[in-house]
């Protein structure tokens, strides 16, 4: 029997890659760079399997094409609003996810944007760097304090439970939670964290905001400039979520009038592109989407996916169906 035809968008770690050519007939997208929506349309029709990241853009039309050899979209990485999943699905398309896998990495990547925000890190490294700085000086760089601090937590899921493990065990922070479903209390009771009915209640109360929701339609630019009007002047927004879910011209308008305090991104909603606006902004870390950028994870997200695919191939059902 054939193995099945698979074909990986973008380069994976090495081990992964080397397991995966044992195990299927494996294609590489050697140029590394994200495919086009005609590339995937192509793809659709002669692999059994394709491996897709955030990178790649799946709309609808994509699955438009007359015949689909593909029998499931394997996405490397637990966000997966980049996929059309309920056009997927009407193609006979299965979809997997990687979850577990990256919830501390990426819950470490949003605790060092708070505390480089907070101290103003980045500004000070851009100082030294440039040679401005003058020496210590008890007014210069005053930053907020992060310890015993109110941290409001948008998405409660794995990654936002990680966050408020660190920092409420870690810097002793008031926790305080939105969440589309009702959390259970024991769950609260382990970060002594309250949840509020919404966003609304939550932004006004808190020093520091996390998003760690979903990507997609529903949660397209949650935080809006009406949002940002409910939070602190000197309250800081994380984003380690998905780009969409903050509207970047209403932060950039926010961060410049001084309404909040300042923020700290790991992604934005057109990568790589982002917008000048932004790259001016004194009062914001950026990092380009380094979320999950360990090694021990990048392999632990590919081997997530391999499992997906040998249990699917194999008549089981993969654990981290999505559609």
């Amino acid at each position: 029997m054939p193995k099945p035809k698979v074909l990986v968008t973008r380069r994976w770690p090495e081990a992964v890659e080397r397991r995966m050519a044992e195990v299927f007939d494996l294609d590489l997208n050697a140029a590394d760079k994200p495919l086009s929506q005609s590339d995937f349309r192509d793809a659709l029709g002669r692999y059994d399997a394709i491996l897709p990241t955030v990178t790649d853009k799946l709309p609808a039309t994509v699955f438009e094409g007359p015949s689909m050899r593909a029998r499931i979209l394997a996405n490397y990485g637990v966000g997966y609003s980049h996929i059309d999943t309920d056009a997927a699905k009407g193609r006979g398309i299965a979809v997997t996810n990687t979850p577990d896998v990256l919830s501390e990495c990426t819950a470490d990547i949003a605790m060092t944007l708070l505390l480089m925000v907070a101290r103003r890190a980045g500004e000070g490294e851009r100082e030294l760097r440039e040679g401005r700085w003058t020496g210590w000086c008890p007014t210069h760089m005053i930053g907020t304090r992060v310890s015993g601090a109110t941290l409001g937590i948008i998405g409660f899921g794995r990654i936002g439970q990680a966050m408020a493990q660190r920092a409420h065990f870690g810097f002793g922070m008031k926790i305080l939670v939105q969440n589309r479903s009702p959390v259970p209390a024991e769950v609260l009771a382990r970060y002594n964290a309250l949840q509020v009915p919404t966003a609304e209640d939550l932004l006004p109360e808190c020093d520091f905001v996390s998003l760690h929701c979903p990507g997609g339609k529903a949660n397209r630019h949650l935080i809006n400039s009406r949002r940002l009007d409910l939070m602190r002047p000197d309250a800081i927004l994380i984003n380690t979520a998905r780009g969409e879910v903050v509207d970047e011209h209403a932060l950039a308008q926010a961060l410049w009038f001084g309404t909040i305090g300042g923020a700290g991104l790991d992604v934005f909603e057109r990568e790589p592109q982002v917008p000048e606006a932004l790259l001016g902004a004194d009062n914001l870390v950026l990092l380009p989407h380094l979320g999950s950028a360990t090694r021990q994870t990048r392999e632990a997200m590919g081997f997530r996916v391999l499992e997906n695919l040998t249990d699917f191939f194999d008549g089981r059902q993969p654990r981290d169906r999505v559609a």
